[in-house]
């Protein structure tokens, strides 16, 4: 059995793209010796403070977070402080991670690794 290896990220003071572009290099394990893009490392990343993250300008107005519900007409598109609002900022850092990752099978097994708490 391999060891998991965890990964602490305080979100305190950082901003959004910058902490998740750190997030998803650590998910690929791009940081590691032993890197291949084709399974999932054993890596578990633990994100604290999600409430504390600095989100810079009009963003909160002006950025919209879609999602499908794969109904016809089932596009919603609120914005970033409405969705702060309902599932506070710990939605916002998840859909910004999962963008990054690549798309494919391995997305959903990547994302199971990652626990963020604000």
């Amino acid at each position: 059995m391999k060891k998991t290896n965890t990964t602490t990220i305080d979100a305190t003071g950082k901003t959004l793209g910058r902490l998740s572009t750190e997030v998803a290099k650590v998910l690929l394990a791009k940081n590691s010796t032993s890197f291949a893009k084709n399974f999932t490392a054993n890596v578990k990343v633990n994100v604290v403070n999600a409430g504390k993250l600095k989100v810079t300008g009009d963003k909160m107005k002006q950025k919209t977070h879609k999602r499908f519900s794969l109904y016809p007409g089932g596009l919603k598109t609120p914005s970033w402080s409405e969705v702060v609002g309902k599932k506070g900022y710990k939605e916002l850092l998840r859909h910004a991670v999962e963008g990054m990752l690549p798309k494919n099978s391995l997305q959903k097994e990547r994302m199971k690794n990652l626990k963020i708490s604000e």
